[in-house]
């Protein structure tokens, strides 16, 4: 009896195998990094309503990160100025009352309708981060959020993916700060030594062990 295939199809499975490696390869790789917050995510620097600038509020004027986002520090969300926030400097009779570029303040102090900022830094629902915590342990807004006191427009510094959170979580010791430096953006350790003999310190002293496990931010 003659074979049913010719002698040519014993190589199609070696084809298509070699095709699909061809093919697939490229496409798993783009995948792998155009669909991370490392790529959709880092650098991500929307218009804001009110064009305010860090660089001259924080490093210029030398304003605390605090005096803005002022629940950071006792709540799990970090909270975004308020009119009223804004208006204390630049309400009537103050500093550049009248300026086009504050408009939107002065509608929202007006009709008593919150300012639209829109928000940057954004994790998944499905991910618990708590501000609080974070920065009552000893971890900087720089950690997070970058040389924000450089930005003239604010951008996403870092992918703050889950990869990334483990970085710190397995070795907490590489990024804690003394209490004093927390919201000071220019301090930086002299060497990675000091950082890790301080870190190590204060991860003994504070008991800082943070979750390493899905479950621990996953609820």
């Amino acid at each position: 009896m003659s074979n049913f295939f010719p002698r040519w199809a014993n190589w199609l499975p070696l084809q298509l195998l070699v095709c699909g490696l061809i093919v697939g390869a490229p496409i798993t790789l783009g995948i792998w990094y155009y669909f991370t917050p490392k790529y959709t995510r880092v650098g991500y620097q929307p218009d804001q309503p009110v064009p305010f600038s860090h660089a001259l509020h924080v490093k210029q004027l030398g304003m605390d990160c605090r005096y803005c986002h002022s629940f950071v520090e006792v709540a799990g969300h970090s909270n975004l100025p308020t009119t009223q926030t804004c208006i204390n400097c630049h309400g009537e009779g103050k500093i550049l009352p009248n300026s086009p570029r504050l408009a939107p303040v002065r509608e929202s102090w007006k009709t008593g309708q919150p300012i639209p900022w829109v928000q940057i830094h954004r994790l998944p629902d499905y991910a618990h981060f708590n501000h609080a915590v974070h920065v009552n342990r000893g971890v900087s807004c720089y950690s997070c959020h970058g040389a924000v006191n450089e930005m003239s427009v604010v951008y996403e510094a870092e992918s703050l993916s889950m990869k990334w959170c483990l970085d710190c979580h397995r070795a907490p010791e590489n990024f804690l700060r003394p209490p004093s430096e927390i919201y000071n953006m220019s301090w930086h350790p002299d060497s990675a030594a000091q950082q890790r003999e301080m870190g190590m310190k204060f991860k003994e002293e504070w008991k800082v062990n943070p979750p390493v496990s899905c479950g621990g931010c996953h609820h």
